[in-house]
């Protein structure tokens, strides 16, 4: 088992116990996702946003305009740092003060920066677009020169992580178990619906045997 090594960085302080540093969980996590939250400082202001990614081993791939503020405030950081978090479930407990969540997170950080190749633009992008459905780039027409040229793309190198879960139920005070209040768990899920057709398709075109696949449906 390949573990990312405990530094003053990465290192879960709170809730200790339920921190790991394994790389595949880390992975499992990222790849689970789609969204990732980026940190990133512009003109003195903290400000964080979501955005899409794709993975390749080490290498985080984002993608924006060539005006993107974000991306290129990262750019001009020493580091980057990035945190993916699926909500599974609300913990209601007898107390406020035990209420929680069950949940999977993984933040990581890098250093990032500029891809200029156009061979390695189209694959960095090709991982964002299958990450997101695999196997739909193969399906797209092929990216312009301008296109290309107007899009920008960072790599960012995964130096330093650890993942946080918990996945376990009510924690209450023992003096509290007996309470006449009701406690337990509400599961929370991300579930996929049936795919909606562009109205503009042509009439024979038929939804891909890709997306069939990744939305697991018989009712189409």
């Amino acid at each position: 088992m390949t573990a990312y090594t405990k530094t003053k960085l990465n290192r879960v302080k709170r809730g200790a116990n339920r921190a790991s540093y394994d790389q595949a969980k880390v992975n499992e996590i990222l790849d689970s996702g789609f969204v990732g939250y980026l940190s990133y400082v512009f003109e003195g202001t903290s400000i964080c946003l979501p955005m899409a990614y794709g993975r390749e081993g080490k290498r985080i791939f984002l993608h924006g305009s060539q005006a993107n503020r974000m991306l290129l405030s990262l750019l001009e950081q020493d580091s980057v740092s990035m945190t993916v978090m699926h909500l599974d479930a609300l913990v209601l407990a007898r107390s406020g003060l035990h209420h929680s969540v069950n949940y999977r997170s993984a933040t990581i950080f890098g250093s990032v920066t500029k891809v200029e190749d156009d061979d390695e633009k189209d694959f960095a992008l090709k991982t964002v677009m299958d990450h997101m459905i695999p196997g739909r780039w193969e399906t797209l027409r092929s990216m312009t020169n301008e296109e290309r040229d107007r899009t920008l793309v960072l790599t960012l190198t995964i130096e330093s992580a650890s993942a946080k879960i918990r996945d376990v139920g009510v924690n209450d005070e023992p003096a509290d178990e007996q309470l006449p209040i009701w406690a337990g768990l509400i599961p929370v899920e991300q579930s996929i619906g049936a795919p909606i057709s562009d109205p503009k398709l042509a009439k024979d075109v038929a939804i891909p045997e890709h997306i069939l696949q990744y939305v697991k449906t018989d009712t189409l």
